[in-house]
């Protein structure tokens, strides 16, 4: 008998399949990262994708499982997730840590692929930020110079939420993450990505519509947050992940509204700039216990009162 966790659906679509369009919705996030901050983002990406495959390679010859899992892309997809979500000038040993606590310990502790709790890439990009500070607050701009993130401008006082640039944070023209940079890149993924059913809508939208609204009634523009820093990347690419997001269209609803909110608070009222991560990891840990609390109705009559058991 051959086990494996839920959900079970009888589908064409496979798991490798469905990895390498997520890593091909990346892909014009990762090329306008590539062409404005250059071949750090390549040598950081090539870094992360093969430490996380080599993680997780050693771990199942540990395990001595007979075959390796490799096959099915998701290390790869981690890798490429972690690296977009780094700084560009981040020291390659640092990423190749955050490699192997996203495989090694997010993902490989808890039983493999469809079992882990936490999301593996955001789980080691948390373990950096944690760790390294002030190496993960050091972000590239355009022009080859260091400096703070809008986000981090915002933070500091150093400039007007109206006087945010939103062409720039909307092409990329700005420092951060080849993760958050370009905009319309990133929405460009996520409509090939809903188009071809592989994320349902209502994570996403719940995610930039509790983030506007709260944004609204805080009297902040809502484009500011919602084309700086990772909240694109996080809600379209990471909030949806299957394993670590709710199985019904309620508690997907609840599961992304609850993760803009977070964000917000964190933003507004937290001491980091960036609150996205961490809002859809605490999130993930209450997935559970919504999936719990919102079952869907049962196909069958509830049975009358004194029916044999």
């Amino acid at each position: 008998m051959i086990l494996s966790p839920s959900p079970h659906l009888h589908t064409s679509r496979t798991v490798r399949g469905t990895m390498l369009r997520v890593c091909a919705a990346l892909l014009p996030a990762w090329a306008t990262g590539l062409w404005v901050f250059g071949l750090p983002v390549l040598w950081l990406t090539l870094v992360c994708i093969l430490s996380c495959m080599l993680t997780e390679w050693a771990i199942t010859r540990l395990m001595l499982r007979r075959s390796c899992t490799l096959g099915d892309c998701s290390s790869l997809l981690t890798g490429l997730l972690l690296a977009m979500n780094l700084p560009p000038t981040l020291p390659l040993w640092m990423a190749v840590a955050g490699s192997v606590v996203a495989v090694g310990i997010a993902k490989m502790c808890f039983g493999g692929l469809g079992c882990n709790i936490f999301n593996p890439a955001l789980a080691g990009r948390v373990f950096l930020l944690i760790s390294f500070p002030a190496a993960m607050t050091e972000w590239l701009l355009p022009d080859g110079t260091t400096g703070a993130t809008i986000l981090g401008q915002l933070k500091a006082n150093m400039i007007a939420p109206a006087d945010a640039p939103l062409t720039g944070l909307f092409f990329g023209d700005m420092a951060g993450s080849a993760g958050e940079i370009g905009s319309a890149a990133l929405i460009l993924g996520g409509i090939y990505l809903l188009c071809t059913r592989i994320i349902h809508w209502e994570i996403p939208c719940a995610i930039l519509v509790a983030v506007a609204l709260m944004d609204l009634c805080l009297g902040f523009p809502p484009l500011v947050d919602i084309f700086s820093g990772g909240l694109l990347l996080g809600a379209i690419f990471m909030a949806t992940d299957y394993t670590t997001s709710p199985m019904t269209s309620r508690g997907m609803l609840l599961y992304g509204a609850a993760i803009g909110i977070i964000t917000v608070c964190i933003r507004r009222w937290g001491a980091y700039p960036e609150g996205m991560s961490f809002a859809i990891l605490l999130m993930n840990g209450f997935t559970p216990l919504i999936n719990t609390y919102m079952r869907p109705k049962r196909f069958s009559p509830k049975p009358a009162e004194g029916a044999a058991k």
